[in-house]
């Protein structure tokens, strides 16, 4: 038996033990590729739908036991999955299900829910401030994760507290905006902690304005940015209203740049597609070779936005090592 199959064996049989320890809300050796926008990647040894914090408690005691790694898995958006997979536990929040309370300008949503559903839920009700989410297609605690932002604003604007959960500890509780550490798509929580519930601080609004804003956001997305398997933008401004990652991109050439079946999208160069027979290894590569020449024609290193997974370098997004419960 050679060493891969021998390896694949043993993942084999220890995702089954994980999702027989995990019970109903677990099953072994599942595909993330359809759970992410990229649409590539390989499995996690067993993917867990908790429906409750005891089921998230479950997890982690779990993982502990284990010394596994933990991730949570929201839309997918910001997320590339090595093609050998994540050797570790992988759960969803579909489980215990989405709501959007609406108290006054006060707004509690849970960490699940889809940033365009809120945008478009708040705004009906009069609020204002959180219409430059319908673009964004990322949950609610991945928009936190990576302080999520677009048309001159972002997270950091209304989030006043977030309900966390740290599956290394086993523990949660709220933690107010303020120990975070949110800056320019990025914060502190870090991959074994997962938003719960986020507090958001709006103001009243009127419904059609806040309507017709949308409208104007969904129809400028449509005509500048492409469709298909990507995750959005690849790399971070490197000067934010001043100096675009997609004007250095342009400026060197690139687009349509191509590593496999990965190439940078001819309608905006900030953004990497996955085409036919495209592989994560294919998308990394592109992401990395892009950096090296932005960095070796203007002096620049560009930071990433993508959520690497399973890859055995360090992960190229700017996260912080977790925030104290």
């Amino acid at each position: 038996m050679s060493a891969l199959v021998s390896t694949a064996a043993s993942d084999d049989a220890l995702g089954a033990q994980l999702a027989a320890e995990l019970g109903a809300m677990a099953r072994p050796n599942v595909a993330l590729a359809p759970l992410t926008t990229y649409r590539v990647g390989g499995e996690a040894l067993a993917l867990a739908a908790p429906a409750s914090i005891d089921d998230l408690a479950r997890i982690a005691e779990v993982a502990r036991r284990h010394r596994l790694p933990t991730m949570v898995v929201g839309r997918g958006s910001n997320m590339l999955v090595a093609d050998s997979g994540f050797h570790g536990i992988a759960y969803t929040l579909n489980a215990m299900g989405e709501h959007i309370d609406i108290h006054g300008t006060t707004v509690i949503v849970s960490g699940g829910s889809a940033l365009p559903v809120v945008a478009r839920r708040v705004s009906a009700a009069g609020l204002t401030g959180f219409e430059w989410a319908v673009g964004v297609p990322g949950s609610i605690g991945g928009a936190v994760r990576m302080n999520a932002g677009g048309h001159g604003s972002d997270m950091a604007a209304c989030l006043t507290r977030v309900h966390l959960f740290d599956v290394r500890i086993g523990q949660h509780g709220w933690v107010p905006v303020e120990r975070l550490g949110l800056r320019f798509r990025a914060s502190d929580v870090a991959d074994h902690q997962v938003v719960i519930e986020a507090e958001l601080h709006l103001r009243p609004g009127d419904p059609a304005a806040s309507e017709a804003a949308i409208a104007e956001i969904v129809r400028w997305r449509r005509e500048h940015q492409p469709g298909g398997q990507n995750c959005g933008s690849v790399f971070v401004n490197p000067i934010p209203g001043e100096l675009a990652a997609a004007q250095l991109i342009d400026g060197l050439g690139l687009r349509g740049r191509r590593v496999g079946g990965a190439y940078v999208s001819e309608k905006h160069a900030n953004f990497i597609q996955a085409g036919d027979g495209a592989t994560a290894a294919d998308v990394r590569a592109l992401i990395e070779e892009i950096r090296g020449i932005v960095a070796a024609e203007r002096g620049i290193v560009l930071r990433s936005e993508v959520r690497l997974v399973g890859f055995d370098d360090a992960d190229s997004t700017d996260v912080g090592s977790g925030v104290a419960l």
